[in-house]
C-alpha cells in the first residue's frame, strides 16, 4: 500500500500545516477549502511560513519553490479522486466530518486511505459512514504540524493492519515518531493532558498561584518545554473547553469538567494568541 499522493481537506491552522508537511516530504499534495477567500489565506498562511524559513536561512528559495509547486488548493473535493491517502482537518464536529468521509469514498480509489485528524472524536463514528471501514484510521497531528515530532496513529475495531502499518510508514517518512492507539476517547495524548491541564487552571482559579508561577514550577520542576497555562493559550481556550467537554460526555469522570473560568474566558472571547488574550496578554 503505498502512498505517492496526500489530500488533505481543511486548510486552516492544522490542515495548512499538515499539507505544507507532506509537501516537505516530498509528496504531490491536493489541499481543499470551503471557498475561494479562506483557501487564499491558507496557502497564503503556507507561503508566509515557508518565506521566514528562507530568511532565516533554514530553507533555501529552489527548495521552497519546490514545496509550493507541490502543493495545489482546490475548492472542489473531486480533486482528490487520485489520491492515496486523505487526511480529514474539519472542525471538530462529528455529523459535518461523517458527511466528509462519506463523500470521500465516492470519490476516492477503493484502495485509498481515509483519515481524520480528531483529537477526540469517534473514529469508527466516521468509518461506518464509507463502504472501506477497514482503511479508515485515525492520525493525530500535534500543531503545529511541521514542527511537532508526534504523531498520533488511532486504529479502530475495524482498521486494517495493512492500513496500520502504511500509516506507520507515512509518519516515518513525515519525520515523526509515531505512537498508537485504540479509539477511546482522547486517545493518548488528550485523555492524560486535559485533566492535567484543568487541574492547573484551577489552582490558578482558586488563587493558589499566580498564572507565571504555576507555568514555570512545571515548566522548570518537570522539565517542560512550557507552561501549561502558555500551551493552553497556544492551542485556544475554546479548543480545551470543546476536547474537555467531549471527554466528560464520553467518559463521565468529573477530572474532566472545566473549571467556570474556562466558560468564562470562552464567553469573553478570551481564546488565546489567536484573539490577543487568555490567560496572557498578546496584544
Amino acid at each position: 500500500m503505498e502512498i505517492k499522493k496526500v489530500g488533505v481537506v481543511g486548510c486552516g491552522s492544522m490542515g495548512g500545516g499538515i499539507a505544507q508537511l507532506c509537501a516537505q516530504s516530498g509528496y504531490q499534495v491536493v489541499v481543499s477549502e470551503i471557498n475561494d477567500e479562506f483557501l487564499k489565506k491558507g496557502m497564503g498562511a503556507i507561503d508566509k511560513t515557508l518565506a521566514r524559513s528562507v530568511e532565516k536561512g533554514k530553507l533555501s528559495q529552489a527548495d521552497k519553490d519546490a514545496i509550493m509547486g507541490r502543493l495545489k488548493g482546490t475548492t472542489s473535493t473531486k480533486d482528490f479522486a487520485d489520491c492515496d491517502l486523505v487526511i480529514e482537518a474539519a472542525i471538530e464536529n462529528l455529523e459535518l466530518k461523517k458527511k466528509i468521509f462519506a463523500e470521500l469514498d465516492g470519490i476516492c480509489p477503493p484502495n485509498a486511505i481515509l483519515a481524520t485528524n480528531t483529537s477526540c472524536l469517534s473514529i469508527i463514528k466516521m468509518a461506518v459512514a464509507t463502504k472501506r471501514p477497514d482503511k479508515v484510521v485515525g492520525l493525530h497531528f500535534f500543531n503545529p504540524a511541521p514542527v511537532m515530532k508526534l504523531l498520533e496513529i488511532v486504529k479502530t475495531i475495524a482498521t486494517s493492519d495493512e492500513v496500520l502499518e502504511a500509516s506507520q510508514k507515512f509518519g516515518e517518512v513525515l519525520g515523526k515518531t509515531t505512537v498508537v492507539a485504540q479509539d477511546g476517547p482522547g486517545f493518548i495524548v488528550n485523555r492524560l493532558w486535559i485533566p492535567f491541564l484543568l487541574h492547573c487552571i484551577k489552582l490558578y482559579e482558586e488563587g493558589i498561584a499566580s498564572r507565571e508561577d504555576i507555568d514555570n514550577a512545571i515548566q522548570l520542576g518537570l522539565n517542560y518545554p512550557m507552561g501549561p497555562l502558555t500551551l493552553a493559550d497556544m492551542v485556544g481556550i475554546d479548543i480545551v473547553k470543546f476536547v474537555a467537554d467531549a471527554l466528560y460526555e464520553q467518559l463521565k469522570d468529573p477530572r474532566y469538567i472545566v473549571p467556570t473560568l474556562v466558560d468564562k474566558m470562552v464567553a469573553a472571547g478570551w481564546l488565546g494568541r489567536k484573539t490577543g488574550k487568555g490567560f496572557y496578554d498578546y496584544k
